[in-house]
């Protein structure tokens, strides 16, 4: 299964995204990196990087990012590691995760995952 990693500047936010998550898709390999260590606002290269490893498999990861410097961490991180299968994705968090994981416990190959979660841009909410 493809892996799933949530960035959030709160640890709260990742967190609650990840268990929104497990109610449609408990199998799928997810992991937060929200917040600081000491759980101040804010990004943490460590964290971000300790997620992606916990995640990684054969098919690869997903990295979703709330915003701003989420996102610049999170490419400083990908410069540092050794996989080619491990990509960012811009779309919602919340519905975007939920679409990812369901994709990946479904068994898409990261492509798919990937587009299931952009797909999520469009959704309609009434």
């Amino acid at each position: 299964m493809v892996g799933i990693v949530i960035v959030s500047h709160s640890a709260m936010l990742a967190q609650g995204v990840v268990d929104l998550t497990r109610m449609m898709a408990a199998d799928c390999p997810i992991a937060a990196a929200g917040g600081l260590d000491d759980g101040s606002f804010g990004t943490s290269y460590e964290k971000i990087m300790n997620a992606i490893e916990d995640v990684h498999g054969p098919d690869g990861v997903a990295v979703l990012m709330d915003m701003g410097s989420a996102v610049m961490t999170t490419e400083m991180v990908l410069e540092d590691l050794p996989y080619t299968d491990v990509k960012m994705v811009d779309c919602p968090i919340a519905e975007g995760a939920v679409a990812a994981t369901i994709a990946s416990v479904g068994r898409l190959d990261l492509d798919s995952v990937i587009a299931d979660a952009l797909a999520a841009k469009d959704m309609q909410k009434f």
